[in-house]
């Protein structure tokens, strides 16, 4: 049994409260069960309590053993001084209020725990089905599972938006820039993400900014500082945006990142760094100001336009320099900008509006993830095989929390479809 399960037992009073009394014998009523603390200090804040008929306020504390309170040094720690109440299930030995003080009044659970509430608690603990409450779900009522979820998508964004303040902290908040490096990012996905920062962080907007009237020029810089450049060639294109380059990265004495930090294994042809790159290049091509871009787009419609951009027209036959293809267009198709929105535009969009206090840009950012067709993964199917279908990227989104935050880590008794489970 983990502690956290007592924590829920309490806060819920999900036991035995017949007769309630401490373990000496003093007659107890719970006229509130306190404030659940997630942080250090004791358990519950404010809790009230009528012990021996005499009215307490004060904090109370949780153990599995009374003896951990002492193993736990709290008789040290003067935030617990105000403790009226130590909850253990089971009372090993008396606890001392300081040092040698009056006896701090215990109650102990051990007895008291309703046999269904501890079976299904076990069943959860243990269960080795894709999630622990895999079957109990159909039960638990759905408009705690939606609650749950638009909780959840908060949560999600909020854990994503960590990367961009700590992004702003780099760029001395910079906006467009920390914007800018983390998109590039985005477009190397996984595979290639920590590759195509680098670049960014190698290569300042306010430079690509210099040459955005020369799109041969902004090629070449991205490309060459891709390390993407050395050649020999056969084909005039990537011969010429090597010429531009060294002129380039003499003047502004630029080091080009290791080519070999790139990885093409395994990965589709659309998806090969250099397809990304070009795209890249069309985009900052298009507007180095991208995060003024994404401020002024109203609507999905209008941010899909602005990213679904077209390299130069040598990609059209070609996934790598002087490799030949059958035509195909290398535009930046309408999935890939999706993924964008999702990881990186719309976190962006409420990190943006929380910061500022702009309340119109976080309700953006969530619509866009309203308005974006459900995403498709192993975790999304693994939930459609249990009867929940997303409907757009907003409950994707959310659903992904849920499985890898919360399901995986067995968090049960802190998640309130995990807390229904147990109140049924």
């Amino acid at each position: 049994m983990r502690e956290s399960f007592l924590h829920f037992l309490w806060r819920w009073r999900r036991f035995d409260a017949q007769n309630l009394c401490t373990t000496t014998g003093l007659p107890i009523e719970i006229l509130h069960p306190g404030e659940w603390n997630t942080h250090a200090g004791p358990d519950f804040f404010n809790a009230r309590l009528r012990i021996a008929g005499t009215l307490w306020a004060g904090n109370v504390e949780i153990h599995l053993r009374a003896s951990e309170w002492l193993a736990h040094r709290h008789s040290d720690d003067p935030s617990y001084d105000n403790v009226v109440l130590h909850v253990v299930l089971e009372e090993d030995q008396p606890v001392l209020r300081g040092n040698g003080g009056e006896p701090i009044p215990c109650l102990e659970l051990k007895g008291r725990i309703p046999p269904r509430v501890l079976e299904t608690y076990q069943r959860l603990e243990h269960e080795r089905a894709w999630i622990p409450c895999q079957g109990f779900l159909p039960a638990v009522p759905e408009i705690i599972r939606l609650n749950w979820l638009d909780r959840l998508l908060v949560e999600r964004l909020e854990q994503k938006t960590g990367a961009i303040a700590e992004m702003l902290a780099t760029t001395e908040n910079h906006w467009e820039t920390a914007f800018y490096r983390l998109l590039a990012r985005s477009f190397g996905l996984k595979v290639n993400a920590e590759p195509f920062e680098a670049l960014a962080r190698s290569l300042p907007l306010l430079l690509l900014a210099k040459h955005k009237n020369n799109p041969k020029q902004v090629e070449a810089l991205i490309f060459g500082q891709a390390g993407m450049l050395e050649g020999p060639f056969s084909d005039d294109y990537p011969n010429g945006l090597a010429a531009e380059y060294r002129f380039l990265q003499h003047k502004y004495s630029l080091v080009p990142l290791a080519s070999g930090q790139w990885k093409f294994l395994r990965l589709r042809p659309a998806n090969f760094p250099t397809v990304r790159l070009a795209q890249f290049c069309a985009l900052v091509n298009q507007s180095v100001h991208l995060f003024s871009g994404v401020l002024e787009a109203r609507n999905l419609r209008e941010l899909e336009n602005l990213f679904e951009v077209q390299p130069h027209a040598y990609w059209l036959t070609h996934f790598q320099f002087d490799k030949p293809s059958v035509k195909r267009a290398k535009t930046a198709g309408r999935d890939f900008v999706h993924l964008l929105i999702v990881n990186t535009i719309a976190p962006f969009l409420f990190h943006y509006g929380k910061t500022k206090m702009l309340e119109t840009y976080q309700k953006r950012a969530l619509g866009l993830l309203e308005e974006i067709p459900a995403e498709a993964n192993t975790i999304i199917d693994g939930w459609a095989e249990l009867g929940i279908r997303a409907r757009n990227a907003y409950h994707t989104q959310s659903l992904i929390q849920l499985k890898t935050r919360w399901c995986d880590a067995k968090r049960c008794l802190e998640c309130a479809i995990g807390n229904a489970v147990l109140k049924q």
